[in-house]
């Protein structure tokens, strides 16, 4: 009987690595060049860390600084799951 042979190795997401375009108001912290999705995460935590903005007393929320606060729609507050969302509305 012969073994499967189980490959760890993640194959990446296509939809992820294929570039997008950030809005006006979310090139001010990604760029406004085109960016896989993957880069325009990593870039918006990178900024996130960088200006502390993470909530100390419960990591999953993040506080908007005035450039957040216009991509997450005026609120000052908002999780970590409802960024991912309020941030798609900013990629064409």
């Amino acid at each position: 009987m012969a073994k499967k042979s189980t490959s760890s190795e993640r194959k990446p997401n296509p939809a992820l690595m294929k570039p997008v375009q950030p809005d006006e108001i979310l090139a001010v912290i990604v760029g406004s060049t085109p960016i896989p999705r993957s880069e325009v995460t990593k870039k918006l935590w990178d900024y996130i860390k960088k200006n502390e903005l993470q909530d100390p007393k419960k990591k999953t929320n993040i506080n908007a600084d005035e450039a957040l606060k216009a991509v997450f729609g005026g609120k000052k507050q908002v999780t970590m799951f409802e960024m991912t969302k309020l941030v798609s509305a900013h990629i064409k």
